[in-house]
This record gives C-alpha cells, structure tokens and sequence, in this order.
C-alpha cells in the first residue's frame, strides 16, 4: 500500500515537471517566431558649449616660492569687480589695509613684480599672501592666497589667466571681443562672454526656463535675463 501511494506521488511530480518543459518549450518557440523588436537609436548627448573645451594653464602653487612663479608672465583678471586690492609701500613692503584703492577690472592684463606675505589685521597667526603690481605709477597689492601655521592655501590660478583670452577664446567673433574691450552687454551673449565683458555676476533665486544674473559692475549695476544660455534682456540694474 504504502509502495502504490509513493509510486502515484513520483508519477504525479514527474507529470507536473512534464507540463512545466513543454509550458516553457511553447514560450520559446512563440518569443522566436515574433519579429525582432529594433533596438532604439542611442540618445547622444547635446554637444558642449566651446567655451567647456578651453583647459586654461594653471601653475599650481603651494607657498611662497612656487607662488613667485606669478612674476613670470603677465597674468590676466578672470573674474572682475571681485578681487579688492590695497595701496602698496615698495620700500617697507607693506600694504595699506586700512583703505581699499580699488577692485580688479574684467580682463585687467597685470604684470606682477613680486609675491609677498603680510599679516592679516585682526587674524593673529594668519598671514595674506600678496600679489604686487604697479598701475598708473603707483604700486598696489592684491591677496592671492593665506598662510597659517606653514600651511598655505593659493588661490591664484582661480583669479587669473596665464595665456592671453584672446587665443584661449579665438574662436569667438569679432564683434564680440569688441563689446567685451567696451564693457557691453549685447543680446545673443553668452555668460562666459558676459562676465569677461561685466565681470563678477550674482545669481537671483528661482528656476525656470530664464535666468537673471545681477552685475554689479563697480557701481554701475547691470540686470542681464539668459535663456537657453544667451542673453534676452539687459536692463540698468537698482
């Protein structure tokens, strides 16, 4: 009895194993005949903006020494109405930081003579590291790093360019080098060619298919509205 009932549990397993083969066997054979499902062209990126191709030299200072590396050849403002620079006394080696002379222009073209380090008012242990320059016959210094403790931090490849814009972005028209050498904003710019032109720029708050930028420009605001990555709209700012 017991021999008949484990023989009808064996046959009873070997039938379900049976119709699951030939359930899976059917499957096959319809997913072969069906047509070939045609692979979906390959989405490619959108193609950079130029300007992301342009791999600026960079010096990579790390304390004082290699910072003097900055005397080497003219250097060119990344960014302006950023960067404060402070009169400069050449005999003391001494720069002023009670009194600012000024901000570094978009593009302003330097030809530093010497890197430096003084004491930061109010920071005890803390050193600028100073960039000096001579403008109009007067000489002035502008921080391009810190010193604390032996530990330098340089922050001069962030400010300056050490080959001329003008070849890095040869590829730029003429009309627009022009209106970057007077300062203008033109519709059709773009935000690299606007902040060569305008210099340092704050971003309002907000999404959105346009994005408006605030320009300081020394005291002479500037309201610029981009969308898809050109200017649409400029206006005097408050």
């Amino acid at each position: 009895m017991e021999r008949s009932r484990a023989r009808q549990v064996v046959q009873a397993a070997l039938l379900v194993a049976l119709i699951l083969a030939v359930v899976r066997l059917a499957v096959i054979f319809q997913q072969r005949r069906q047509p070939a499902t045609p692979a979906r062209p390959a989405q490619h990126a959108a193609p950079l903006n130029p300007e992301a191709y342009v791999v600026p030299r960079k010096l990579h200072a790390y304390d004082l020494r290699s910072a003097r590396q900055l005397t080497q050849q003219p250097v060119w403002v990344k960014e302006g109405f950023r960067y404060t620079y402070y009169p400069y006394d050449s005999s003391r080696r001494r720069a002023d930081f009670r009194q600012e002379a000024g901000a570094l222009g978009p593009l302003e073209r330097l030809e530093l003579t010497d890197v430096t380090a003084q004491s930061t008012p109010g920071a005890p242990g803390q050193r600028q590291v100073l960039a000096v320059f001579a403008k109009q016959g007067k000489s002035y210094a502008v921080p391009v790093g810190l010193e604390k403790e032996g530990d330098y931090r340089i922050y001069a490849d962030e400010m300056f360019f050490y080959q001329d814009p003008h070849q890095l972005y040869a590829f730029w028209p003429a009309d627009i080098w022009q209106a970057i050498h007077e300062h203008q904003v033109k519709i059709g710019m773009n935000e690299w060619q606007v902040a060569f032109a305008a210099g340092m720029g704050v971003p309002r708050p907000g999404g959105g298919e346009e994005k408006v930028v605030d320009y300081p420009q020394g005291g002479r605001p500037l309201v610029v509205t981009y969308g898809a990555g050109k200017v649409i709209a400029v206006r005097p700012g408050p």
